[in-house]
């Protein structure tokens, strides 16, 4: 019976953990529907496995470790590229489910270390740490053989570039193709104004004329 309330009491943290990740965190931010029930199942099986084999005992620990093994290849069987904060949202609801499903750790310390984690994640991705960093690939229709003039192009066109990496130089077409990172030049007062010009005018709503009625 103590066990079942354990299991139990672990299960509700890992449930209230990874709702919280998911649905407080991740999809206000990203707004990636088809990711949330992937991040939901994902860390409830793995909860799962953890704890059924936590039980069992005796070769539990390498039937785990195979076990782990086949769940984190599943991550790279998908139709579409990730980014690197999906992958760390993947990262953070497998090791939600690691702690919470272990039934040796006790439970003050798994909803410490459940929340540390979810900390450090709400602080990482946190869309005003380097607000204004882009990173973006750009053809250029001219090959920059010297840095300042390739650092002036790029700011010209982005903003203050960061650093960049050549990905292809086309002597033939005359381009070249670059992964850049930059920094977005802070809005000027006038195209600020404009901005709130144009959400007032947006918000403004004109009234349906009815046709009359005749008697």
């Amino acid at each position: 019976m103590d066990s079942t309330l354990t299991l139990c009491a672990h299960l509700g943290l890992d449930l209230a953990a990874v709702a919280l990740l998911t649905f407080g965190v991740f999809y206000p931010r990203h707004r990636r529907r088809e990711l949330v029930p992937a991040y939901l199942a994902l860390n409830v099986a793995l909860f799962a496995i953890v704890a059924g084999l936590g039980t069992v005992g005796g070769d539990g620990g390498l039937a785990l470790g195979f076990g782990l093994f086949g769940v984190l290849s599943i991550v790279r069987l998908r139709s579409d590229a990730l980014q690197h904060q999906e992958v760390a949202y993947y990262f953070i609801t497998l090791v939600l489910g690691l702690l919470c499903g272990l039934p040796a750790l006790g439970l003050p310390v798994a909803a410490l270390l459940a929340g540390v984690l979810l900390v450090v994640m709400y602080g990482a991705d946190h869309p005003r740490l380097f607000a204004r960093d882009r990173r973006t690939v750009v053809t250029l229709d001219s090959v920059h053989r010297e840095e300042e003039s390739l650092r002036a192009e790029l700011a010209r066109r982005l903003g203050e570039p960061l650093g960049w990496t050549v990905q292809e130089v086309d002597y033939v077409r005359d381009l070249m193709v670059l992964e850049v990172r930059f920094r977005q030049p802070e809005p000027s007062v006038t195209s600020r104004e404009l901005t709130v010009r144009r959400r007032t005018t947006r918000s403004r709503t004109i009234a349906p004329s009815h046709p009359k009625e005749t008697v």
